[in-house]
């Protein structure tokens, strides 16, 4: 099923562009969720007189998360106070929620969503390295340090 993209989608293209989908995607998320437009005669010329508009609508969201990006990188090390045992290991754990509100706390702009923790939760006090995902290629790393309290 072709369908024309009206913002950027990782892994699948920009926007404007004129993709092949699985009819399941495009009817179930890509449409609905306003990402994408069914490939017609009618669409294309519609998307063609609108596309100044995507495209500005596009490059500024690209911003908006470069400038994130740049006030997460500046806060340096996120440090994160959690109960502990006596061989390091926490009661409980920190997770996604925990280090969301640890970086507002300091000023920055994070959802749920944007964290990657592939490995799960974390588990044992030190310093760890977290990935950031803001935007379409707009990656970065946050460094969390887990601090112990008896």
């Amino acid at each position: 099923m072709e369908v024309i993209l009206l913002e950027n989608i990782e892994n699948l293209g920009s926007v404007g562009d004129k993709v092949s989908v699985k009819a399941g995607f495009a009817r179930n998320y890509l449409v609905p969720q306003g990402k994408a437009k069914m490939a017609t005669a009618e669409n294309l010329a519609e998307f063609e007189a609108r596309r100044a508009e995507l495209e500005k609508a596009a490059a500024e969201a690209q911003a908006t998360a470069e400038a994130r990006k740049q006030a997460i990188e500046a806060m340096g090390v996120i440090e994160i106070t959690a109960r502990v045992g006596s061989e390091g290991k926490l009661f409980g754990s920190v997770g996604v929620g925990d280090i969301c509100d640890a970086i507002e706390s300091l000023g920055g702009d994070v959802q749920k969503s944007e964290v990657r923790m592939p490995e799960g939760a974390l588990r044992v006090t030190g310093e760890h390295v977290i990935d950031i995902h803001l935007y379409t290629d707009i990656d970065t790393q946050v460094t969390v340090n887990i601090v112990g309290e008896e």
